[in-house]
């Protein structure tokens, strides 16, 4: 397969760890400030109605997910997105757990935040960042380029910000932890597509003298 390394991606890795390392300056003191509360209530305080339905739609962000997604990949025969899928789970663990969990410490909602509604999640433990966010949107950035432009794209963004909006819906983190954790997600993503390359559009003529990555 024909593939390139994309300038955008370069500017989704640095765009995505400013704003990880904005939040998570903010979020540093461990305490949730009047705006983000506010937020949190409007989405978490809605009906129970929608527990089910987003309850489902987090599991977009359990750590198997790229695994899952990695065995459709490998079915297609795209071994490279396959294998970034399979790459971003250590990934992942290792900038969650061993630098922003490291660096920042702030509780989960039921702590943070009085009168939190916890829906089947826990109600203490690190919150920062959403380790959900972070798996979704690492998926969708290596996705989107072996996606046609159009409704799929746009179905893979919504779910990831659903499974954002859920999170937070569910008492499970405040709004900066998910969108810390996307914008870590991205990044991440970001930096295997540089790693492994992503197709060439066929309407996109290679520079002359340049030669296919492999």
């Amino acid at each position: 397969m024909d593939v390139r390394r994309r300038w955008a991606d370069a500017a989704t890795v640095a765009g995505g760890a400013a704003i990880a390392g904005l939040c998570a300056r903010v979020v540093a003191p461990g305490t949730v400030g009047d705006l983000e509360r506010r937020v949190f209530e409007l989405v978490n305080h809605r009906s129970d109605v929608w527990q089910w339905p987003l309850w489902s739609v987090q599991l977009v962000g359990v750590l198997g997910m790229p695994l899952l997604v990695a065995t459709g990949a490998l079915v297609l025969r795209r071994w490279r997105l396959a294998g970034a899928l399979v790459l971003l789970v250590p990934l992942k663990l290792l900038v969650e757990r061993a630098v922003l969990k490291e660096l920042v410490h702030r509780e989960r909602p039921g702590t943070t935040i009085p009168g939190a509604v916890l829906r089947d999640v826990p109600s203490a433990g690190a919150s920062f960042p959403s380790g959900h966010a972070i798996i979704a949107f690492g998926i969708v950035v290596l996705l989107l380029p072996h996606l046609p432009r159009g409704r799929w794209r746009v179905a893979v963004v919504v779910l990831a910000v659903l499974n954002s909006a859920a999170r937070v819906y569910l008492g499970g983190h405040a709004p900066l932890d998910v969108v810390g954790g996307a914008a870590t997600g991205a990044a991440l993503g970001a930096v295997l597509n540089l790693g492994v390359g992503v197709p060439r559009r066929t309407a996109e003529p290679r520079p002359a003298g340049r030669p296919a990555h492999g």
